[in-house]
């Protein structure tokens, strides 16, 4: 089953843009996944093709019609996930990227300008989402960060099955800290244990460390997850 990106935006010519190349980019070549990106101002209702307005209320800025926005929805709707991308969503999480990439694919509305008109929220099945506590010229770049998580899930973009199973939030903690060749770099040498060959001490000292690393870094990871104790957050399988 092909994963399909529909992305709603007032600038297609952002995409693929980074999706286009590395792992996403061969899968998108490969028919792994699909993108297309469709202009909103195709949907406007005046010669102008006029997207927005002024704030109802006042204050400054302009906000996105929701006439025009629910004529670009309605156009692409097909039973796949409609998300908005706005700083008032809810955080992108992990385990909502999972659910997303199990998935058939999912339609992707970028904001721009002050937002969009609440009323669109009311009017369709739209998940409002984001993806940090910060505020973006547009929702494009939340849209290939997004796409961009959910494509390396996707069955072989990754290579080997496990690639993703100890990557951070996978089990509620940051992943451990990793090192390569060479052993000593400017007097710092990697761990000895990582050296030992020794997997059951190197598992242990992984699991340690994410402990460590979480609780200095993310306190609210290990407040939220136990501390890496319970099933994994992001519903991804392990086998012990």
């Amino acid at each position: 089953m092909t994963f399909r990106a529909t992305v709603l935006t007032l600038y297609p010519e952002m995409f693929p843009g980074p999706l286009g190349v590395s792992l996403a980019g061969r899968a998108l070549g490969e028919g792994t996944w699909s993108l297309e990106a469709r202009n909103i101002r195709d949907h406007a209702i005046d010669k102008h093709r006029t997207v927005d307005d002024t704030p109802a209320g006042g204050g400054a800025g302009m906000v996105l019609r929701c006439d025009v926005l629910a004529a670009a929805i309605d156009a692409v709707a097909d039973g796949r996930p409609i998300l908005a991308m706005t700083p008032r969503g809810a955080p992108l999480t992990q385990a909502r990227v999972r659910e997303l990439a199990s998935g058939e694919g999912a339609i992707i509305l970028c904001g721009r300008f002050e937002g969009f008109d609440e009323r669109i929220f009311e009017a369709r099945p739209i998940e409002p989402v984001s993806i940090g506590d910060y505020v973006l010229s547009g929702g494009e770049l939340g849209a290939l960060v997004l796409l961009d998580a959910c494509v390396r899930l996707l069955p072989g973009v990754m290579g080997a099955a496990s690639s993703g199973e100890e990557e951070s939030f996978e089990t509620g903690l940051l992943e451990y800290p990793h090192y390569t060749r060479p052993v000593e770099w400017e007097g710092r040498t990697i761990p000895e244990v990582l050296r030992s060959g020794d997997h059951a001490k190197i598992a242990a000292w992984r699991h340690a460390r994410a402990i460590e690393d979480t609780r200095s870094r993310r306190p609210d990871l290990i407040a939220r997850h136990g501390g890496g104790q319970g099933s994994s957050p992001s519903g991804a399988r392990r086998d012990d």
